[in-house]
């Protein structure tokens, strides 16, 4: 299996410089937000971080591509970075420290499908960082504790005792899977709204045990798939099927997968 020490470490450089761009306007009175075709918000942070995200990875690594949430797809080629610049830009534009840089490296296989190898979670307004690389495991740092920790999920085996996070309704609702996202909630033990990319941190991290979104693009899932698979954990979309290509996330410990894939399939 090929190692991405290289890799990861520049994705770590990736992440420091964007922290350093996020936090320097994180709360600014003057911020700019417009907003986008899709009704989604962008602020002038966003596109600066992937602006210099993008910048670095290009004089670093200039055979690879770069997919970007602000602005797309540059370069083919078997590598991919795929950078989401703020995870959570409606809590940032409000002043909500939960927020997020996602950073990964894709690469292909020998059918043309790209999995994430890489991936550096690092959210500065909460001091924390989360990473891993295929094969290499899952860590944290930044926690109360000190140092970096090895993740691990959970072995909570049962609905009943399992803690699930989401981020909304109103996307289980239009699927017509708001029925079966109750009865999930009705059978588990606690649920919490977290939203974004921290609760599947909290899934690598074993504080949770479930979460699901019914609608999620490629950047918001490449850096944090490879974080959840490589702490012990289980990514898919709602299908069911492994990997970050469904348009949609479930993330567990593994024990509690396919009960929760049960109840949020669509309803007749």
């Amino acid at each position: 299996m090929p190692e991405y020490d290289d890799d990861l470490r520049l994705a770590h450089a990736l992440a420091d410089a964007a922290d350093a761009v996020t936090m320097a306007r994180f709360r600014a009175l003057d911020l700019k937000v417009e907003t986008k075709p899709d009704m989604t918000p962008v602020s002038e942070a966003d596109t600066a971080t992937e602006a210099a995200v993008r910048r670095l990875i290009e004089e670093a690594r200039p055979q690879d591509a770069i997919l970007g949430e602000e602005y797309g797809l540059v370069g083919e080629g078997p590598r991919r970075w795929v950078v989401d610049p703020i995870d959570g830009t409606k809590n940032y534009v409000r002043g909500v420290p939960v927020w997020a840089t996602l950073i990964s490296l894709m690469e292909a296989d020998e059918e043309g499908t790209f999995r994430p190898v890489v991936g550096v979670v690092s959210a500065p307004a909460l001091g924390r960082r989360w990473w891993a690389t295929e094969g290499g495991g899952a860590y944290a740092g930044g926690g109360l504790g000190g140092g970096d920790v090895r993740l691990g999920v959970s072995k909570v085996a049962s609905l009943a005792d399992a803690s699930f996070a989401y981020s909304s309704l109103t996307g289980w609702e239009e699927q017509g899977r708001l029925p079966g996202f109750l009865d999930l909630t009705r059978a588990c033990w606690r649920t919490r709204g977290y939203g974004d990319f921290w609760p599947y941190m909290m899934v690598a991290e074993g504080s949770l045990d479930l979460c699901a979104e019914p609608e999620l693009n490629l950047w918001d899932m490449a850096a944090i798939a490879v974080v959840v698979q490589e702490a012990g954990g289980r990514f898919t979309g709602l299908d069911g099927v492994d990997g970050v290509h469904g348009g949609n996330a479930a993330a567990s410990n593994g024990l509690l997968h396919e009960a929760m894939l049960t109840h949020l399939r669509p309803s007749a």
